[in-house]
């Protein structure tokens, strides 16, 4: 029998070369989030493809804080990276932090100073921007690019004295400023910030910048394979750089993939910060954000959202995918384990009116009609029960299948019953319904042969759970919301519905736990529900509206 090999990718075939070569005998990858903000779905496809490459060729994946920005970062940043990476189901060799080598990363930037690669720039951050230039035009030499190494040495270890304030100056390599790459023109590689640090505190008040803390990080930590998105592609030249004026034997090899672009939905942190900060979500955990922890409130399993990636594939070329094909996801992972039950959103009381008064009967239901393994439950049927408003109408339309006035229907796993009568209030509005019902049908089935086209879906008034269902959707209603993503909002993004009934052995129902509601859709437990009050989230329809 042929061996069955996982899928490749440009990824694979180029470690492949390089181990055919013997260029690595060992595979080291890195998940390098800045604590500043909670990951999303994007974040997602980065985690996968540097923990499984790793796992793919028996290596090692360290999770790595890139906490080179104090201002901005936080520890509950950090606990959240942690959770949502363990959610995944991916487990990091070491937890390591950029801070961790500070210490390093100043004795590099000295180094580069006594080889006269780096210098001590009084410019003002625009008049740096003003010098670099532009695509099609050169730079311009700073003037305090000829400084000697004694007067930067000197003007650095005054900065990191804190005898400066803030912006007054910078430490700029010195490559080339008419570089046609413009992150090769003296890039600024440290900049005094008189922030505490929430690791290393007060110790610092100078701190690198992001492209040099972080090929330096890699070299420093024994990284073979440094894999990150596209558009740190024109950053590889520095990225480089900076390790051969170190002198590190053995580089790590930067590989850069397409990111994961999403449409009807926003990942930049700026406009998640804000707006979380303006109250337009709850907060990070939104669950119409698509934040790790708002989709994993929303009910979206970890298995769905690696299947997803790996649906979506690894690629050098940027695209966006369809919202649709994580939903798709959603719905295959749930459909396969969820357990079901009866809810009734929006009820309609039904009275049968020759079932006996005060009776109660149980029904023995399964779970799931595919698994039998996952058990039955009980479900306790009674004279009055509650439909859907919508299973209804006084007057039906053409093939409408369901509840009026003759028409005959199944109860789900019960019995066949007839609409006989309806009741209204004063403003016509329906409020109760009169059947009667089959008792040979019990089950579901007519002895006699007899079909019908209608199965609903119901509750119980002798032993049914009051809940509020929040029915949450797309947080945008064009593909992409752009920076005037405000103006898109989808106003149907989050429905709350007071009073629904649900059966009664969903009282019990924990944070997290997930069911699909009979012709309703998927659904969960929020974290918001108490013992008195359940909360529960629609984590996705059956089947999809948006065209």
């Amino acid at each position: 029998m042929d061996e069955v090999k996982a899928p490749s990718n440009f990824i694979y075939d180029f470690i492949d070369e390089d181990l055919a070569a013997g260029v690595n005998s060992r595979i080291q990858t890195r998940f390098p989030p800045e604590p500043n903000g909670y990951l999303h779905i994007g974040h997602a496809k980065a985690i996968c493809i540097d923990f499984l490459t790793a796992e793919k060729y028996g290596g090692e994946c360290n999770l790595r804080l890139d906490d080179t920005n104090p201002s901005k970062e936080d520890v509950e940043y950090v606990e959240a990276i942690q959770e949502d990476i363990r959610w995944l189901g991916f487990h990091w060799n070491k937890c390591l932090y950029a801070s961790s080598y500070f210490d390093f990363i100043y004795d590099c930037a000295i180094k580069l100073i006594e080889k006269g690669k780096a210098y001590v720039c009084d410019l003002s951050q625009e008049e740096i921007r003003e010098y670099r230039g532009t695509l099609t035009e050169p730079g311009k030499n700073s003037p305090y690019r000829e400084r000697s190494v004694e007067e930067n040495l000197d003007l650095f270890r005054r900065m990191t004295a804190g005898e400066f304030p803030d912006g007054s100056k910078v430490l700029r390599a010195k490559i080339d400023m008419a570089s046609p790459n413009i992150n090769m023109r003296d890039p600024v590689i440290y900049r005094i910030a008189h922030v505490t640090h929430h690791q290393t505190g007060d110790k610092w008040c100078v701190y690198p910048m992001y492209d040099f803390a972080h090929p330096l990080s890699d070299a420093r930590e024994g990284v073979t394979y440094s894999l990150c998105s596209l558009e740190f592609e024109n950053h590889r030249p520095l990225y480089n750089w900076v390790i051969e004026q170190i002198g590190f034997k053995e580089p790590p090899r930067q590989i850069e993939f397409a990111r994961l672009n999403l449409n009807y939905c926003v990942t930049s942190k700026r406009k998640c910060l804000e707006m979380v900060e303006r109250g337009i979500v709850s907060g990070w955990d939104d669950p119409r954000m698509v934040t790790l922890c708002g989709i994993r409130r929303r009910g979206y399993p970890a298995s769905a959202v690696r299947d997803f990636i790996e649906r979506v594939g690894v690629s050098k070329a940027n695209s966006v995918v369809d919202y649709g094909l994580l939903e798709a996801c959603v719905r295959d992972a749930l459909g396969d384990s969820a357990p079901r039950a009866m809810a009734v959103l929006r009820p309609l009381k039904v009275v049968i009116d020759n079932y006996p008064e005060g009776k109660t009967e149980t029904l023995t239901v399964e779970n799931h009609p595919d698994h039998p393994e996952m058990g039955t439950r009980e479900v306790t049927f009674s004279r009055e029960i509650f439909v859907e408003q919508d299973d209804f109408m006084a007057e039906p339309v053409k093939k409408y299948f369901r509840l009026f006035p003759g028409n005959e229907v199944r109860l789900k796993s019960a019995y066949f019953v007839r609409c006989t009568d309806y009741e209204t209030d004063g403003d016509g509005n329906v409020t109760c319904l009169h059947c009667t019902y089959d008792p040979l049908t019990k089950g579901g089935n007519a002895p006699d042969g007899r079909k019908v086209k209608g199965t609903l879906h119901w509750v119980s008034a002798a032993d049914c759970v009051k809940a509020e269902v929040r029915l949450y959707d797309r947080l945008f209603n064009v593909e992409n919301p752009g920076d005037d993503y405000e103006a898109h909002f989808n106003p149907e993004s989050l429905v709350t519905l007071d009073g629904c009934l649900l059966e009664g052995g969903l009282r019990s129902a924990q944070p997290g736990d997930t069911f699909q509601f009979m012709r309703q859709g998927y659904f969960c437990a929020d974290k918001d529900s108490t013992p008195e009050h359940l909360v529960l989230n629609r984590t996705v329809a059956l089947n999809s509206s948006w065209k």
